[in-house]
């Protein structure tokens, strides 16, 4: 049986079940017991790592890089925790610290930056050559696995799971073929959701893990807008997709008093859109260095705990440029899915913002400015550019899933590894693991 055989059956199975209530959640205990997860490590624990750069570390350091918000951590039940990367990130955020590792480790290019310092030349040329701004199409094979853990849920107990699938009308995202999945029936989300997954249903069985997977092959294209400020109209205030994307959303794009007296401090009294954004962009990539992040679903508001804790990973950084750049009346939104360089995939988040007489164009706020940028034109590649290396999942944050699902969600404001819940309630992030595969054609 075929692919719309089965959405229509999921679509009547919908439309038939009597409606039921959501289940009553104490969200904050729940939300407390993920904090707890990630707040999982000793002081003796944390010092020894640090250890093993700054051997005659003192109480009175630890204190110090406490208090400077560089060692995160809380207390509960009057027991001091730390986050689960403290230490780790300590030699990110810290300059003092990350020096003193620097020295004994050296600072070689990452995996993704390996990779991007041979391509971003190469998109260059070939937008300036072929003068278009969409090039180098590369075309993958994905197999994505979700393996839940053995007896996560009791034995005949059915379990509900959504996997990331790539959206198909990106114009820097086609041909999504969908293969195979593990589940003989399935349903993809609408076009017109913002997360787009793969929904599937299955089983537990007594001493054995449930796995779901996915296989599908999709093209991403790189990009370079070559912006220039002349080249950027006066916005039509009037339209409502303007209206959408210059204002609040709940929880992580507000216009605090604090926003507020940043955006105008770093506009100054910029006109132009472009260069408002390029302040923006400039300061974010100088001011916070990337740092593990704890999981979104237990931060209040992610672009105010990016100011108070002088560090974020990419969606937290993204947060905090798309809250300014709409403050300031350029149209924004949140773009997410997976980085799939060779060797170096990972979650990743990024944005999109809009220009008139341009219009959306894709904003890296996390890949910055790069350390091997050879020219201005590489400096500022990710602002209006963008590599081939990309898989779009989601184009906002914090939206419905489809089906709808029950249980508050494990990541409640993206949508990458998947999601999963039974009858009784969600299965977090410690109860199943995810791995991808990737074949480049």
């Amino acid at each position: 049986m075929n692919r719309l055989y089965y959405c229509i059956l999921f679509l009547l199975m919908a439309c038939s079940s009597p409606k039921t209530e959501q289940p009553s959640v104490d969200w904050e205990q729940e939300r407390m017991a993920r904090v707890k997860i990630d707040f999982s490590r000793t002081e003796d624990e944390v010092k020894t790592y640090i250890q093993k750069y700054i051997p005659d570390v003192t109480d009175e350091q630890m204190r110090h890089w406490e208090e400077t918000k560089a060692l995160e951590y809380m207390i509960f039940d009057g027991e001091k925790r730390y986050f689960r990367n403290a230490a780790p990130n300590l030699f990110r955020v810290d300059s003092v610290a990350r020096t003193i590792k620097i020295a004994k480790d050296g600072n070689p290019l990452s995996g993704s930056e390996k990779v991007n310092q041979q391509h971003l030349p190469e998109v260059i040329k070939a937008v300036k050559s072929q003068q278009v701004d969409t090039v180098l199409p590369t075309r993958m094979k994905v197999k994505y696995t979700l393996t839940v853990d053995a007896n996560a849920v009791p034995d005949g107990e059915m379990i509900r799971c959504w996997l990331p699938y790539p959206k198909d009308n990106q114009y820097r995202q086609k041909d999504v073929k969908f293969i195979s999945a593990s589940e003989p029936e399935y349903i993809f989300s609408p076009e017109s959701y913002q997360h787009s997954t793969l929904y599937m249903e299955k089983k537990a069985v007594k001493d054995q893990p449930t796995i779901f997977s996915e296989e599908f092959e999709y093209t991403s294209y790189a990009e370079w807008g070559r912006l220039k400020p002349e080249n950027i109209l006066p916005y039509d205030t009037t339209t409502d997709m303007y209206k959408e994307y210059t204002a609040e959303r709940e929880s992580h794009i507000l216009f605090s008093p604090r926003i507020k007296a940043l955006a105008e401090q770093l506009a100054g009294d910029e006109p132009n859109p472009l260069l408002k954004a390029q302040r923006y962009f400039k300061w974010i990539n100088d001011n916070f260095p990337w740092a593990s992040a704890r999981e979104y679903s237990t931060i209040p508001n992610i672009p105010e705990y990016v100011l108070d804790n002088h560090h974020g990973d990419c969606g937290q950084v993204t947060l905090l440029f798309i809250t300014l750049c709409r403050y300031s009346g350029i149209p924004a939104h949140f773009q997410s899915g997976f980085m799939m360089h060779p060797g170096a995939w990972n979650l990743h988040d990024w944005a999109e913002i809009y220009f008139e007489g341009i219009g959306w164009v894709p904003v890296d706020q996390s890949f910055g400015i790069p350390v091997y940028a050879q020219t201005p034109e590489e400096e500022m590649f990710f602002l209006g550019g963008i590599d081939a290396w990309r898989m779009i999942v989601n184009n906002d944050y914090s939206m419905p899933l489809y089906p709808e699902k029950k249980y508050p969600r494990s990541e409640t404001v993206d949508f990458q590894r998947g999601e999963v819940e039974w009858r009784e309630g969600n299965l977090y992030f410690n109860q199943w693991n995810y791995d991808m595969q990737i074949v480049y054609l």
